[in-house]
């Protein structure tokens, strides 16, 4: 028998999950159906619970459902509770009735952290910048104090969202918040989790943003660096876009689904090769 899953957004024809799902698949030896559904922007809850209904056993989500497919789980990860978002949804029998509830966790974070560590970036003891204060953000800053980073300055337009994002993880590590003024360098680590990027924008940052040896990621991905990458390889920071985290995200979700952890080296290096 073969277990369906989806990923849901709005649009979702872009989504590279189905092609990333079905390679693990191919590796783990496990049957699955993997597909991509644009859930209606005022009806996401209806569209999964259809979902269900013909069989479905788990889904990712993304863009503009995270927030919704948070409030309808009847269980969360710890991670997904300080998120306030969901990325992978989990349906089991609960153990005293025939019940099936919704299990839900974020793991964007995760897969960035993965990433990071799979590139060779130190995480612990390392100064950190992460631009933003959005729900991409918010979703990655647990698992990245967990790393033990000796500061996170978390930046944004807006300095008063910065500072109330910030607020909400400080028992978990040495994080502050603040404008884009408040930005002085140097940095080990510089995440970009702005949406810039996709308007070819780039934040008002100092030139002298990064420290010998110091890491750019942005959590957006192209055929080509984004600008912030090319500005930050310009000023000597080795660049990472965020196919990585993408690939490792999925990795983190299938491993949930089916309790195998695929090798995503293979996956990442095919769909980069695709672009």
């Amino acid at each position: 028998m073969t277990d369906r899953y989806c990923v849901f957004g709005h649009p979702v024809g872009h989504s590279k999950s189905p092609a990333i799902h079905a390679a693990f698949a191919e590796q783990t030896g496990e049957r699955i159906e993997y597909t991509a559904i644009e859930a209606p922007l005022d009806d996401f809850a209806g569209a999964w619970r259809a979902f269900v209904a013909e069989g479905g056993r788990g889904a990712n989500v993304t863009v503009p459902f995270k927030e919704e497919a948070f409030r309808l789980c009847d269980t969360l990860s710890g991670r997904a509770l300080r998120a306030g978002a969901v990325n992978t949804l989990i349906l089991g029998g609960n153990a005293l009735s025939n019940a099936f509830k919704v299990y839900g966790d974020t793991t964007d974070g995760v897969g960035l952290v993965r990433d990071l560590e799979r590139n060779g970036v130190a995480l612990t003891g390392a100064r950190v910048l992460v631009l933003g204060a959005g729900g991409a953000v918010r979703g990655v800053l647990e698992p990245l104090l967990a790393a033990e980073p000796a500061s996170v300055l978390v930046s944004n337009r807006t300095a008063a969202r910065a500072n109330t994002l910030a607020e909400d993880f400080r028992d978990l590590g040495m994080i502050h918040g603040g404008g884009f003024g408040a930005v002085q360098g140097p940095y080990d680590l510089v995440i970009n989790g702005t949406s810039a990027s996709l308007a070819g924008d780039l934040p008002p940052l100092p030139d002298e943003l990064f420290a010998d040896g110091a890491t750019a990621h942005d959590m957006m991905y192209g055929a080509e660096p984004t600008v912030f990458l090319r500005w930050a390889a310009e000023r000597g920071a080795r660049p990472l876009d965020g196919l990585g985290m993408l690939v490792e995200q999925a990795a983190e979700s299938f491993f949930q689904w089916r309790g195998k952890r695929p090798d995503t080296a293979p996956v990442l290096e095919a769909l980069r090769r695709s672009l």
